[in-house]
């Protein structure tokens, strides 16, 4: 089910501006690879590249290849829906639907893709969805019930959910927990380790503990000044960025000297 990632000579630009210059970068299946770096270092602009979400700013554009199993999805004849319906997305605040039930919130990205099923259909990928994301026993007798009645932590989960219930191969998360409480962000945790074994994660953290608690490899992400590219400048096993950088830059940001 999970796909490799493989980023080539990666620019991104909105408009003339060049945002993220020259990144490259080999992504295992079922791995978490965190990203780390400054405000503003092209992060979360990075992570909008790997399903084309940072095409819905005008003027978004890349060169070089992001390939998810070989297959460049910046092709001329890829559709970015489907690349969306690949590799989910799970932002930084909570945003399930707010007028939707529980129970349609988790089927909203299905019903989106134009998938029929019939109820008996609906209500396993409900349940199998809910349960992927450690929601199911918590919601299970009030599946009809706004999304938005839930605490925020349960909500980001219902919005994982949501993103395993069209099936992908990756899941990228843009800082899930920057706005939860730790016991939330402790239960989101746990879910990332549980969902590696399926899928391919990404995930943008400002927080240096969460990178080191959940992901395989880190990307240090920096950017020379104002108006500049943010770049990547190191790529490595998250303990080996943590303990034994190569570039100083990378030591003094973990360590906590800037950013």
């Amino acid at each position: 089910m999970s796909k490799r990632i493989e980023v080539e000579d990666l620019d991104v630009y909105y408009g003339s501006f060049l945002a993220v210059e020259g990144v490259s970068l080999d992504i295992a299946s079922r791995t978490v690879t965190a990203l780390i770096g400054p405000s503003g270092c092209g992060k979360s602009t990075f992570l909008r590249t790997l399903n084309r979400m940072h095409e819905v700013t005008p003027g978004g554009r890349v060169s070089g290849s992001v390939l998810i199993d070989s297959e460049d999805i910046y092709g001329s004849k890829v559709d970015p829906v489907l690349v969306r319906r690949q590799v989910g997305m799970v932002f930084q605040r909570p945003n399930p639907f707010p007028t939707m039930s529980i129970r349609d919130n988790v089927l909203a990205g299905v019903k989106l893709t134009g998938g029929r099923m019939s109820r008996s259909e609906s209500d396993e990928l409900v349940e199998s969805s809910l349960t992927g994301a450690n929601l199911w026993n918590e919601v299970k007798d009030r599946l009809d019930k706004p999304g938005s009645g839930l605490s925020g932590g349960q909500q980001q989960r219902l919005c994982i959910a949501r993103a395993i219930a069209v099936k992908p191969d990756v899941i990228l998360m843009d800082e899930p927990c920057s706005a939860l409480d730790p016991i939330s962000t402790l239960a989101i945790e746990d879910l990332i380790e549980e969902l590696k074994n399926d899928y391919t994660i990404v995930i943008v953290t400002h927080n240096m503990q969460q990178a080191s608690r959940v992901s395989d490899r880190t990307a240090f992400f920096n950017i020379a000044g104002t108006g500049k590219p943010g770049k990547l400048i190191e790529y490595d096993d998250t303990t080996t960025i943590f303990s034994k950088p190569s570039v100083q830059a990378t030591e003094d940001y973990v360590s906590g000297k800037f950013g």
